[in-house]
This record gives structure tokens, sequence and C-alpha cells, in this order.
């Protein structure tokens, strides 16, 4: 759907889109699929507690991971927390800024202290260099996070962590589908958390799952997300209640069986955003090398001055559109309770994303037409920026 300079809603039109288009729409997969398996968790009276959808789901989703141990849970939150408990992490847990806060709450809720650390301006991933100048004597293990699906320096912080005898572990929430030569990105590290929230390129309603090709920490882990227990009456330790319900796995399955047209509607989209804005002054695409070893779940623009509206006000512009565009990760974890009461070392790599990036809808619920009209959308706004501007009272 185009739109002429004049209908813009900010000048008075109305918005270039009549439904809005959102970051993170929920991918369905096949409708009669998903009902059929919660269906039979009803026949079979199972609707928790380790049943056959579960199983079938951990099953399946190690199959697309290479063998590796899956542990399903809850939400990605608490795998992070349970990865941390099985690995025996304690003290300090260096961590980027530039991470979704559940990240930092994750390490905090567990008792341990977050160290943020800068990220490298060309993955804006954590890497070695910036993570060993925040390791000290109470550090206890390394948190990296595969930022958009971006893989970052996994050999060099793999290397650091070899070196200093510390745990490495991956927030790859957003990593399904990601691939650093030929191996998933979840593979990398003692163990990483995939999440399966309704955000991410397949979703079970909400979820979780550890990753690990450590098979007694996949143990401990399953045994921890149900409340320490190995069998009906006998307890080994502290647990706590992170199961994922048959329900949720009825329809993780669902999109793990959906998930090669999810990967090439994000490809797709990403392909368009990256032809429609091509050449805007000011405005780069952030980009995957190959997209095809991405999930292009994320497509995230960087606004510079150049481009002659900043990030905030082309925010603006768009949402004014029906274009619900998003500040991922604004204002960033150590700007935040609890952890803006603590003193920070600079992250001048982060800051800069922080107050430049902008993340635009992508997923099944956009289309290629859709990218290309919000391309055209932005090279309007960004070549007018005066009238723009003036219709938004700025």
């Amino acid at each position: 759907m185009k739109t002429a300079v004049a209908e813009l809603a900010v000048l008075g039109g109305p918005p270039a889109f009549a439904e809005p288009l959102h970051v993170g729409r929920p991918n369905v997969g096949d409708r009669e699929a998903i009902l059929t398996g919660i269906g039979e968790a009803l026949d079979e009276r199972w609707l928790s507690n380790n049943g056959s959808k579960l199983e079938a789901f951990e099953r399946r989703l190690s199959e697309r991971l290479g063998g590796m141990h899956v542990v399903a849970t809850c939400n990605a939150t608490l795998g992070l927390q349970i990865a941390m408990r099985a690995l025996g992490i304690q003290g300090e847990v260096v961590l980027p800024a530039l991470t979704f806060v559940a990240t930092a709450h994750a390490v905090a809720w567990e008792g341990l202290t977050p160290v943020f650390a800068d990220v490298e301006p060309e993955t804006l991933c954590l890497g070695a260099t910036e993570a060993e100048t925040r390791i000290g004597p109470e550090t206890g293990a390394l948190l990296g996070v595969h930022l958009w699906g971006r893989s970052g320096d996994v050999e060099g912080l793999s290397a650091l962590a070899r070196e200093r005898g510390l745990p490495l572990l991956f927030d790859a929430a957003h990593t399904l589908g990601c691939e650093r030569d030929g191996r998933p990105l979840a593979a990398f590290g003692d163990a990483a958390v995939l999440s399966f929230h309704a955000t991410k390129i397949a979703n079970s309603f909400e979820g979780g799952a550890i990753v690990t090709g450590d098979r007694e920490l996949a143990e401990r882990a399953a045994t921890m997300r149900n409340f320490g227990f190995v069998d009906e009456d006998e307890i080994v330790g502290l647990g706590t209640n992170a199961k994922l319900s048959e329900a949720g796995a009825a329809m993780g399955l669902a999109s793990l069986e959906a998930m090669d047209g999810f990967l090439a509607a994000s490809r797709r989209n990403y392909a368009a955003y990256g032809e429609a804005l091509a050449g805007i002054p000011g405005l780069t695409l952030l980009p995957f090398d190959p997209p095809e070893s991405s999930n292009c779940h994320y497509v995230v623009v960087d606004v510079d001055a150049d481009a002659g509206l900043d990030r905030d006000q082309l925010r603006a512009v768009l949402v004014a559109e029906n274009v619900l565009a998003r500040r991922y990760f604004y204002p960033g974890c150590h700007r935040v309770p609890p952890y803006d009461r603590r003193p920070q070392l600079p992250l001048p790599v982060t800051e800069h994303v922080l107050a430049r990036c902008l993340s635009l809808p992508t997923g099944t619920a956009v289309t290629p037409a859709d990218a290309a009209a919000v391309g055209d959308l932005i090279r309007l706004a960004l070549y007018q920026p005066d009238a723009v501007c003036g219709a938004l009272g700025e």
C-alpha cells in the first residue's frame, strides 16, 4: 500500500495503514494442527507434567538443533534462571547492557550481580575484549546475548571463558533458525536459552528452552524445572515450577512444523525492506551476513544525523501512520531500576545504539508489499523533515 506526500496522516490525511502493523505480531502455524494437539491433550487428560506433547516438542526441537539436549520451560526467563543455577554460578555475571531487561532480571533474581559491559560496534553483541575488562575477583560467569539473531564473537568468548575457568551461557532468545558456520547459534556455550514467547519467530504461546550439549546439565535442569522431583515422591534438591504446559507444547510443535514458512516470510520482508530503504542518506538497515544464516526476524534500522529526522521523530511519523515501530531495547538495562542506582562504567556503543536504532514490523502478519510501503513512508518522511516535524508539533 503506497501513499502520497499529501496523504500522510501527520499532514492531515488518514493513516497509510488502516490496521496497525506491529513489531512481533505472532506467527501462527496450522490452526487445525494446534487445535488437534490441544484436543489430544484434553482427551488424554494430561495437561502438564511431562506429557506426550512436551516430550514430542523437546524431541523435535532437539532434531532441529542437531541433537542437542533440550529442556523446555514455561518461559525463557525461568530458563535462564534454571540454567544459571544448574551451572552452579555464584557472584557476578558479566553481560551486555544492550538486551531485554529480562536477561538482567534473571541474573538478579538468582541473587547474582549483573555487571554490564559494552557491545562490539560491528556485531552489537558482547565480545571477548570488552567482557575481559569487566571480569573481577567475584566474576562467576559470562552471559552473552545473540542480539536480534546476530552471533557476535562466540569463539573469543569461548576462549576467554576457558582461560578464566568461567561458565559461558548465552541468551539465545532471538536465534531459532540462526546459524554460524552451519551450526545453530543455540549450540554455543555451556548452555543457551531459547525463547518461544509469542513475539518470537516460533512460539508456544509463552515458553522457553534450555539447550546444551551436556547431558548431566540437562538432567539437572529438568529436575529443577519440576520442583526438584526425580520421581513421584523423591526430591533431590531445590526446584521451581517452570514446566511448559501441554497446550503450549502443542502450539510449539505446530510452530516447528511451520518454521520453514516463517523463515521464508521474514527473509522476504527483510529483502523488501532492503530494496525500499536502499540509498537513503543517514539510514542504515542492520545487515545479516549472509541473510540465509539468520531468521531475519528483526528488521532494525540505524538513524543518524544525516537522515533529517532523529530516531524518535521518525518513529512518531510511523506510529501516526499505524506503523508501530519499537525502540528495542530502550533505555538499556543499566538505566532502569534497580540497576540505575549502581555505578556504571561508560558504554558508548550501547548508548549510540539505544539513541538511534528502530525495529520495524515483520513476520507473517506483514507482506513484502507492506514492507515496501513502510519504506516509502520512511523515504517520504526523511525527504520532507520540516513539514513532518511541523505537523507533529516539534
